[in-house]
């Protein structure tokens, strides 16, 4: 199958943060596409031709391409094996490409259900946010073979700048763990480092002027630092999922029997963070997590 703008696309998750402009996109690029409603209708996919589906069977028996862009395995799971799921009577050649932020396990376990009955399974999580998945400018990172990477590619095209070969099925899943668990460290520590700066007198501002000039100058620290003119928003990304994501990277290393010594302290900061009552909130309320253990406010200028 060498999708056209007659390959017809379902989706799952057109509702979310990123799946709504991973829908558009595809939309915007010619291809017909169906949608499932999760939680909420997604806004102007109807106006660009989009057709509501009774339910994520229907997709899987009527599309040649069903793309998941949902929040943890068990909901991937649920949407192609449970009832009345993307499973139960898929149309022959089928392809499904999740793009949720799963387990490699899982995919690879799906990936062999999916083959027992004709359909092929990709995992092709993202980076970057909701506002490059509006423009279609997302990364990928890519869960199959080559030849099966070629065939979707053009889709793929439709909604990332960035398209990157992982590897085989649940590559991509891993190396997205491990992008979020190297982000998480960070943020956590950057968190954690104003609130004794504040504490021992010294302006947290300093701190990040002189990384700035060193070698950890990123877009993370500047994202981070703005919570220092009281911005907790610039980053994107609900606290829970992110503890969620480096819930997944601790049992994947577990699994292989590798010890998690900062993974399992960062997911412990993120667990806190959501326990005090930010876990609904983006991932810099991690600093306002460590006001409340500071019992002080961090902002610029605050020694």
């Amino acid at each position: 199958m060498t999708p056209t703008q007659h390959t017809k696309v379902g989706f799952i998750g057109a509702s979310g943060l990123m799946g709504h402009g991973m829908a558009k996109n595809l939309l915007l690029n010619g291809f017909p596409l169906a949608y499932t409603v999760n939680r909420t209708e997604p806004a102007g996919l109807d106006d660009l031709g989009a057709t509501r589906a009774a339910d994520n069977a229907e997709l899987g028996r009527s599309c040649d391409v069903v793309f998941l862009c949902i929040t943890a395995a068990t909901d991937v799971e649920a949407a192609l094996t449970g009832d009345r799921g993307v499973l139960t009577d898929p149309k022959a050649g089928l392809i499904i490409i999740d793009s949720s932020t799963s387990e490699p396990t899982v995919s690879t376990r799906l990936a062999e259900m999916c083959a027992d009955k004709g359909v092929r399974f990709v995992d092709a999580p993202l980076t970057r946010g909701p506002a490059e998945a509006e423009a279609g400018t997302l990364n990928m990172l890519v869960g199959a073979d080559a030849d099966l990477l070629q065939e979707i590619r053009p889709l793929l095209e439709a909604c990332a700048e960035n398209i990157l070969h992982a590897g085989p099925t649940g590559a991509g899943h891993t190396i997205k763990l491990l992008n979020n668990f190297v982000i998480m460290t960070q943020a956590s520590a950057l968190a954690e480092a104003f609130a004794v700066a504040t504490k021992a007198g010294a302006d947290p501002q300093m701190l990040v002027d002189i990384l700035s000039i060193g070698i950890y100058d990123n877009k993370l620290l500047h994202l981070i630092e703005q919570t220092l003119e009281g911005n907790h928003e610039a980053m994107v990304f609900e606290l829970d999922n992110a503890r969620k994501d480096v819930r997944y990277y601790t049992r994947l290393a577990g699994d292989l029997g590798h010890p998690t010594v900062v993974g399992d302290a960062v997911h412990e900061a993120l667990g806190l963070a959501s326990a005090l009552g930010f876990g609904s909130e983006y991932v810099p309320s991690l600093v306002k997590a460590a006001e409340k253990l500071a019992g002080t406010q961090i902002r610029r200028g605050s020694a």
